[in-house]
């Protein structure tokens, strides 16, 4: 029998498994639902509604304080939401 000739045992299959903890628990996925929602809410308030009239430029609908102070530290506070859900540690029923 030459070396090319030699019979070469099929190679085994291994099998991963992973056996860590999920990423995220459920009030973590809750917590980043609620923050969607606000950073939503946010910037539907931030786009405001329809003109009046297109054609005139009207500085009180434009700016707002619902506009440039509500709507934007709505979607801050979303984004803090975003942070506070990715940080939280799930809590452990052992």
């Amino acid at each position: 029998m030459t070396m090319s000739e030699k019979k070469t045992s099929p190679e085994k299959k291994q099998v991963v498994v992973n056996s860590a903890a999920p990423m995220f628990a459920k009030e973590n996925y809750m917590w980043m639902i609620g923050g969607v929602v606000v950073i939503a809410l946010g910037m539907l308030l931030m786009a405001g509604g329809k003109s009046s009239n297109p054609a005139v430029f009207d500085q009180k609908e434009v700016y707002s304080p619902m506009r440039i102070t509500y709507a934007p530290l709505l979607i801050l506070i979303g984004l803090g939401l975003e942070i506070v859900a990715i940080f939280k540690k799930p809590k452990s029923n052992a």
